[in-house]
């Protein structure tokens, strides 16, 4: 007798169960989409915090990188497209993933003349939809930024969309993928990717800008140590901080989203224990 009003009492468990699940995970991501919004109106939109910032390339490099971004972005919406139509549960989770990267890129340190140091935001995003759909995902960042906070330009768009949303992405995802592979370890895989899809955008920054004004001694070398050194002072710091923020995130999403990350093949499902199901 005992034993069938618990096996009863566990199957309207059952059912509130993937319910009240879903109650969680929209009151989690609701909570965090408001900090995050309010993060972005609350930061200070001064002059010099910016990416590469509008008319600040030559227009022959502000269209080459246009023209190098263009197809990532197509390629991008593509990949968006099936992702939503296949799985439309995952929407909430995208939006989560590109307001924590206009989140991160919005906290700006000045740097160089013409540009600014700040985390990137990129690499969760990348590792849990793949680099092409960050692509289009940091590019709408940048261009929101652009319109809303005078942070970085529109000629400079495909500048700033290759350095920050196309190459950082494919580093984290690539840096992920192996370490995740040969370790087995995740978390250390998170902190990397997250961390080094941070550092590569400034190395990609640095190249950009060392192209387009290469040093009147030394040329495009010494340009680019120049751009890259006083990057790194404020850049590596950051990387760190950005690598273990993006952990403590991935750490959130485990516990509250659970489902999404089983979907995307991130995490497994661990085997109900006897003791679970008696």
């Amino acid at each position: 007798m005992h034993s069938c009003v618990c096996w009863r009492n566990s199957q309207k468990l059952g059912k509130k169960h993937p319910q009240m699940k879903r109650k969680q995970r929209l009151v989690s991501l609701s909570v965090m989409a408001t900090l995050s919004f309010y993060w972005i109106v609350s930061s200070d939109a001064s002059a010099y915090a910016m990416h590469i910032m509008e008319g600040f390339l030559p227009p022959g490099w502000a269209i080459f990188w246009w023209v190098v971004s263009l197809p990532f972005m197509i390629l991008g919406l593509r990949s968006l497209q099936l992702l939503t139509q296949a799985n439309p549960e995952l929407k909430l989770l995208l939006a989560l993933a590109g307001a924590f990267t206009f989140v991160l890129s919005a906290l700006k340190m000045p740097s160089v003349t013409g540009s600014c140091s700040h985390p990137t935001g990129t690499g969760l995003g990348a590792m849990l939809f793949g680099p092409l759909a960050m692509s289009v995902l940091g590019s709408l960042v940048l261009l929101f930024q652009a319109l809303l906070l005078a942070h970085g330009g529109l000629t400079t768009l495909g500048a700033n969309a290759f350095s920050m949303a196309i190459a950082g992405p494919f580093v984290a995802y690539f840096i992920y993928h192996l370490i995740t592979r040969l370790s087995g370890k995740q978390k250390i895989a998170i902190f990397l990717a997250a961390a080094l899809a941070d550092l590569v955008t400034y190395v990609i920054t640095s190249v950009q800008l060392a192209l387009a004004f290469p040093a009147p001694v030394g040329g495009f070398i010494a340009s680019f140590s120049k751009f890259a050194g006083i990057f790194a002072i404020t850049q590596i710091p950051l990387a760190i901080s950005e690598g273990l923020l993006t952990v403590l995130v991935w750490n959130w999403l485990q516990s509250y989203n659970s489902e999404e990350l089983e979907l995307l093949k991130l995490i497994k499902r661990e085997p109900a224990s006897r003791e679970q199901i008696l």
